[in-house]
């Protein structure tokens, strides 16, 4: 059998590398290292920890800082901003929120309550709270935020139920705020959710459209009234104390006019009794002298006086009438 022709055969050319064949199992151990080293490093921000979990378990929480972390996949730090001041707005929502839970699907829905009168209003509310525990805030429920929404709509409709319209609308805006943050905070407490509620406060409460001029009246009177009461209170205020002052310092001054009027009575009794004492012994005496002492106070006060002897005789020439 003849072999075949030569120009028929297939020839396989080996390729000649520039680099040593170890090369290329050592490029992706190095890589796959530094991809480890890389990601064992991550860095916790000031307002936030870290929760770590190996192998899908809780494991600790990270503070703020730079921490190390198994790499690939065995540790997963998790950030919690448990030192910010979150927010909820029911209602309403206020553009460019930083919080993704911050504002409803359907804020419109949200703010629509009716009151224990069978009444309609649009209610206008914001809670604040903040994560106080990390651990039951991922691991408790699967979406606390969404859960803490739930919860606090059911609280504020049922607290808007128990009250009548007028309340809700004028004097009760404050009651309505603390009876809900306290229900609200009794439910975290039982789900545990690591959600801890600083404040709830009512914004725009209104009544529907087709009665806002109704109701607007009835609180611009409510609001006149209470303002006059507060003015009635303050000029009360303002009189009465300086009245009963004035009575005060007048008694005083009547009380001391008094005494001195007694005082006064008693040394004129006490000087009488002297002046009788003295007049029963020597009469005559005592009344030339009580004369005397009368004419020497009383003459001072009527000016210029002659006093002329009855026997005198030929006065009138030797007077000078023109000084």
């Amino acid at each position: 059998m003849k072999p075949p022709p030569l120009e028929n055969t297939i020839t396989f050319i080996q390729p000649k590398l520039n680099f040593p064949p170890r090369l290329l199992i050592f490029l992706p151990v190095v890589l796959l290292a530094l991809i480890g080293v890389f990601s064992s490093f991550y860095t916790v921000p000031p307002e936030s920890v870290a929760v770590v979990q190996r192998f899908g378990m809780f494991s600790y929480n990270a503070p703020p800082g730079l921490h190390f972390k198994c790499p690939f996949g065995v540790d997963t730090a998790t950030l919690v901003p448990v030192r910010r001041q979150l927010k909820l707005e029911f209602g309403f929502g206020t553009p460019g929120a930083s919080n993704p839970d911050q504002v409803g699907e359907e804020p419109e829905k949200e703010r629509d309550m009716v009151t224990g009168d069978l009444n309609a209003a649009n209610v206008e509310w914001i809670v604040q709270y903040n994560i106080s525990d990390p651990r039951d805030y991922l691991f408790q429920l699967r979406n606390p935020a969404t859960t803490l929404r739930d919860l606090t709509e059911s609280v504020m409709c049922e607290v808007i139920g128990d009250r009548t319209v007028d309340e809700v609308l004028t004097i009760g805006r404050n009651e309505i705020e603390v009876e809900s943050l306290k229900r609200l905070k009794t439910s975290l407490t039982q789900l545990g959710m690591g959600l801890t509620v600083e404040q709830i406060q009512l914004k725009n409460v209104h009544p529907p459209g087709p009665v806002q001029r109704s109701f607007d009246e009835v609180n611009r009177s409510q609001q006149e009234r209470e303002q006059m009461i507060n003015e009635a209170n303050g000029e009360y205020n303002r009189v009465i104390p300086k009245a009963k002052g004035l009575a005060a310092q007048r008694i005083s001054a009547a009380e001391g006019f008094a005494v001195q009027r007694i005082n006064e009575a008693e040394g004129d009794v006490t000087r009488f009794n002297q002046l009788l004492a003295q007049y029963s012994k020597s009469p005559a005496i005592t009344k030339q002298r009580l004369y005397l002492e009368t004419m020497n106070e009383v003459l001072p006060k009527l000016g210029p006086k002659i006093i002329l002897d009855v026997d005198a005789k030929q006065f009138l020439p030797l007077m000078n009438l023109n000084k």
